[in-house]
């Protein structure tokens, strides 16, 4: 009985070994086929990792336009305001030099007005005095 059970005992070993071996044998080929995939992953994603630094480089280049842009335009922004501040200013002298030379002009028709009456008011006293 004992060699029974050694002999049974032994076919499992030999069993046991040979799906252990297998079992290897299919780790063995799925290790294969894994590194394969990860080195054909990596082939394909080293063009597309290029791809995606250039598009971030494009990116940034396009920011910094922008940046550009932006500060131009608020160069331009302040500009005009400047020219509307001076154009504001020049129109408050332009209606203060209107507004005198109204009141001069008035007072200039003023003036002749009276120096016309006094003179002719006088031509004529001076004319019906002689007479």
């Amino acid at each position: 009985m004992n060699q029974a059970w050694l002999w049974i005992i032994g076919i499992a070993i030999a069993v046991t070994a040979g799906y252990v071996i297998s079992l290897i044998i299919e780790l063995k080929k799925t290790v294969r086929a894994l590194n394969e995939f990860l080195r054909t992953t990596e082939e394909s994603l080293k063009p597309t990792l290029e791809e995606v630094q250039q598009t971030l480089r494009s990116l940034r280049g396009v920011s910094d336009n922008l940046n550009d842009v932006t500060s131009d335009i608020k160069t331009l922004s302040s500009s005009v305001r400047d020219v509307g501040v001076n154009i504001k200013q020049v129109s408050g002298v332009v209606g203060g030099i209107t507004s005198l030379a109204r009141i001069q002009a008035s007072g200039l028709k003023a003036g002749v007005k009276t120096g016309l009456m006094f003179l002719l008011h006088n031509l004529f006293l001076k004319k019906g005095g002689d007479s």
